[in-house]
């Protein structure tokens, strides 16, 4: 397998979940020379509350939605996993699927949903969040780990640091998006099987509300924010 290396590798639950949680930022990342790839890991197929839809026609709505906001957006490259919606599981085939991603990629951020926020949040989420804690350590440093993908010319790789939005009550890293918030807007109108022809006059309300709170305590006007992690090996 050929490495495609990339400083960041943004691992998303569902197409639409990291233009909601990092999209901002990765503007930003873009614009400073930062490589960005995308991995999503389902195709969506449940999000709709239309009882026509077809789960396999809205999977591919889904995936032409995400490749539009990331063109948007400048991400270099989207990859998709294709597992389905609401049914991920933490096991050793996902894992390695991530961890494949890591050492194909090798980044120096990942990015990826907090497992940790309490209370309601989507199962898929809190998955994922935990599957991608686990490779970046210990799996995706560790030869014996999967010693299959090095026959894949797959070698280890350690990660330099993890963001993981949607933290709540654990932020410790913010990142100012005041210049790029209305682009990152125009990227979620891109789901329009999410969000419609654009977005609901409350939801533009409530985003920039949230974006102005995670703003508190800085100098910036808009912020995401995460709970960041410095990987010491």
């Amino acid at each position: 397998m050929v490495v495609k290396q990339a400083h960041v590798l943004v691992v998303t639950p569902h197409p639409d979940d990291a233009e909601f949680g990092v999209s901002g930022s990765v503007i930003n990342w873009v614009r400073q020379g930062r490589e960005v790839v995308y991995a999503v890991c389902t195709n969506g197929d449940k999000g709709t509350s239309d009882l026509t839809m077809a789960p396999e026609r809205l999977a591919k709505i889904r995936e032409e939605e995400q490749l539009a906001a990331a063109r948007l957006l400048g991400v270099r490259e989207v990859v998709f996993l294709r597992r389905p919606d609401q049914s991920l599981e933490d096991t050793p085939d996902f894992r390695k699927d991530i961890v494949r991603l890591i050492r194909t990629y090798r980044p120096e951020t990942v990015v990826t949903a907090d497992p940790y926020r309490r209370y309601l949040w989507h199962r898929d989420h809190r998955i994922t969040g935990q599957v991608v804690l686990d490779a970046v350590f210990p799996y995706a440093r560790d030869h014996l780990a999967y010693p299959d993908l090095l026959e894949e010319g797959l070698y280890p790789h350690k990660v330099k640091e993890v963001l993981l939005w949607a933290s709540l009550d654990d932020i410790n890293y913010r990142l100012d998006v005041t210049d790029t918030f209305e682009t990152k807007l125009a990227a979620l109108c891109c789901h329009r099987s999410q969000v419609g022809e654009k977005l609901s006059p409350e939801m533009d309300s409530w985003l920039r509300q949230r974006a102005r709170e995670m703003a508190q305590g800085t100098d910036f006007a808009m912020a995401e924010a995460f709970h960041r992690v410095e990987v010491i090996w």
